[in-house]
């Protein structure tokens, strides 16, 4: 395991290097990496390693929402509130709803199945959106409007609809009988308690901070340390953890603000590691391979998808104070996929679904297709779209 882990770190800063000097995102030089070292090409990593990919992935997630958090300011978030909850849901519907009518009628997928798919390449990727919106802020890009909490905010939530939906879809295809009802109302449940479960434990841990001198160091780790219980609490109470990361975040934000900018700083730091583990092992669960099975097919259903997903955007902000520029900006943020798409593309496969490695190879290719080219817009195109 040793090996895999120096493997990683050491390709994945090189990697991350020399992509930044290249003016490319990082991120896709880590997922390249992967890619290749991972257990569908090079297969230099560890099956230890690899068993225990998934917990190092949520860890760096869990790290990056909590940076989000910090980043949240609740009179921005008072601002565009409403356009914010728009977009966690509208997008993500329409995405799914158009896969899985094209899939049904023009593709002649069992409409259960088309469903599968519909909503597993109906959520963005948080993994990818939230680094480079936490970048377009330090920047200051698209402050005045909250652009980047607009985004932020829409896609922690927008994955729990498509995930909840995916589920739906999977019991009707797979046992024919699935409570559609309780399942659509776990959804307010999840992100309400999400959110209740962040402030609960928020508070608990400003008055820690409050009654003990810690040093910054220590404060972060024991917010990192806060993060991860509510993300464990979170999935045995089926409630939205990472939701409620960012809610801690924002609730240190809320209570001090220059420690809350103190430890962002560190948090920082760790991020550096972090984000290597995150994409790097993103790339490795991509099988390239499989991808290529998706075919025509693949490249038309993703395309399709992410055009009913553009249209749900522009709905969202209606109403909104975005300019067009800014609008085809936010479009254009909320097309990565590749944290959903990566832990759930093989399930519908493992449950015996029909349809299932076709499903497969469509959620990898949406990964290998529109991971790296949103990546790449997003970083390119925000300091020509967005004023401070």
């Amino acid at each position: 395991m040793i090996f895999s882990i120096l493997l990683v770190l050491l390709l994945g800063i090189l990697a991350n290097k020399l992509f930044t000097k290249l003016r490319l995102p990082g991120l896709l030089g880590m997922i390249l990496v992967g890619v290749v070292i991972g257990p569908y090409v090079g297969n230099l990593l560890s099956e230890e390693f690899l068993s225990i990919s998934t917990d190092i992935r949520n860890m760096a997630l869990i790290l990056i929402l909590l940076r989000a958090g910090l980043g949240i300011n609740k009179e921005v978030l008072k601002k565009v509130g409403v356009t914010a909850l728009k977009m966690s849901f509208i997008p993500c519907l329409l995405e799914g709803a158009v896969i899985t009518l094209v899939g049904h009628f023009l593709f002649n997928m069992p409409l259960y199945e088309a469903g599968i798919l519909g909503f597993i390449l109906a959520a963005v990727s948080p993994a990818v959106i939230v680094p480079a919106m936490i970048s377009m802020k330090e920047q200051g890009l698209g402050e005045k409007r909250g652009i980047a909490t607009i985004i932020l905010a829409g896609s922690s939530i927008d994955d729990i609809f498509s995930i909840t939906i995916f589920t739906v879809f999977l019991g009707l295809s797979t046992s024919g009988e699935v409570s559609i009802g309780k399942e659509l109302i776990g959804i307010p449940i999840e992100i309400i308690g999400g959110i209740v479960l962040g402030l609960i434990i928020g508070i608990i841990i400003v008055k820690v901070f409050k009654k003990f001198k810690f040093s910054i160091l220590e404060e972060t780790f024991l917010l990192v340390s806060m993060g991860f219980l509510i993300y464990v609490i979170g999935n045995l109470i089926n409630v939205s953890g990472l939701l409620g990361v960012m809610t801690l975040g924002f609730m240190i934000l809320e209570k001090s603000e220059e420690k809350a900018k103190l430890i962002e700083s560190s948090l920082s730091k760790l991020w550096f590691i972090a984000q290597i583990f995150l994409f790097v092992l993103i790339g490795a669960a991509v099988n390239v391979k499989v991808a290529f099975g998706a075919g025509a097919f693949g490249i038309a259903i993703i395309a399709i998808g992410l055009i009913g997903r553009s249209i749900g955007v522009i709905i969202a902000l209606l109403g909104s104070n975005l300019n067009r520029k800014e609008k085809l900006f936010t479009v254009i943020a909320y097309t990565p996929k590749a944290t959903v798409q990566a832990a759930l593309g093989a399930v519908p496969l493992a449950s015996g679904v029909a349809s299932g490695e076709l499903i497969l190879a469509v959620a990898v290719m949406a990964i290998i297709i529109t991971a790296p080219l949103g990546a790449i817009a997003i970083k390119g195109l925000a300091p020509k779209l967005l004023k401070e």
